[in-house]
């Protein structure tokens, strides 16, 4: 998908929308899943161009980690990080859209020079106050994300009288915000944050009423990939054995409104989308046909 048909998808009705899905680059060494799998340009490359293959329409790429505990990484060393990766698949002209996984400006700026083309924000534009003004002087797509505290200390502010309901004011408000700035009402989506200073039964709340989330009026991303809620319920302790898991959780974000999926298994969890939505497409009012008889 590229930026252009991006934008268009922003604009079309939800019910007329596919499901998209947004594959995770961490150009990272500590990434709570890949490690420092994609820390050389080169190698990050090659993964953007496997996951075209794999039918990603857009890729998330990050250079600081934000799993729980993690500390801040300099603007310089998220731009040493990033930059090359962007700049080395715009070269590639691979047909996807580029999103920068950060919440400071600077960082953002950049990455759209050299090609990104969506500004994906954890902190929502309150980490720095020039990440919303950036969004409305691009003219850009910007993801606004829940979360408490930063990624060191999330973990100890996951308490909630009614997460969705605390989650979905927070989120109204921070698009208010932004459409103040400028940014326009159809580039705004919304991230519910999952396992982002949320606990497990929040994480659980979030994804059962998903469907409130969906119904808030801007296009919803939900990101669950690999993540420790999954493991906590399947007993898998390695992020990268929660495949069933996350498919799942992906199944089931999908079928109550999710308009984009971030994922790791770009290839396992864009057939999980399809025949999610190859269902969901069917007529309510379609006659059921009879099954014929097999020959033996």
């Amino acid at each position: 998908m590229t930026p252009t048909d991006f934008t268009t998808w922003l604009t079309t009705p939800p019910v007329d929308r596919r499901t998209l899905v947004m594959g995770v680059l961490n150009v990272t060494p500590d990434s709570f899943s890949d490690g420092s799998r994609y820390s050389e340009p080169s190698a990050a490359i090659d993964a953007a161009k496997k996951m075209v293959d794999d039918g990603v329409d857009l890729i998330d790429i990050g250079g600081e980690s934000t799993k729980p505990g993690s500390q801040p990484v300099s603007v310089d060393e998220q731009i040493r990080r990033t930059l090359p990766v962007i700049e080395g698949i715009c070269n590639a002209t691979l047909p996807v859209t580029l999103s920068i996984d950060t919440t400071k400006a600077r960082v953002g700026q950049m990455a759209l020079d050299s090609g990104a083309s969506v500004l994906n924000d954890i902190s929502a534009g309150l980490d720095d106050a020039e990440m919303i003004p950036l969004a409305a002087r691009r003219g850009v797509p910007i993801v606004l994300m829940h979360m408490r505290g930063t990624p060191a200390n999330m973990a100890s502010l996951a308490s909630y009288a009614d997460v969705v309901t605390e989650v979905s004011r927070f989120l109204l408000d921070r698009a208010s915000v932004a459409t103040g700035a400028g940014v326009r009402t159809e580039h705004i989506l919304f991230d519910p944050g999952i396992g982002f200073a949320k606990g497990f039964e929040h994480n659980m709340q979030l994804l059962r009423r998903l469907g409130e989330l969906a119904n808030l009026g801007y296009p919803l991303l939900v990101g669950t990939s690999r993540k420790r809620f999954i493991g906590t319920i399947t007993g898998e302790t390695d992020p990268a054995d929660r495949l069933m898991g996350t498919a799942a959780t992906v199944a089931w974000s999908v079928a109550n409104g999710a308009g984009v999926v971030r994922v790791h298994d770009v290839e396992q969890m864009n057939k999980v989308v399809k025949v999610i939505r190859a269902i969901m497409d069917v007529p309510r009012d379609t006659p059921a046909q009879p099954m014929g008889v097999r020959p033996i």
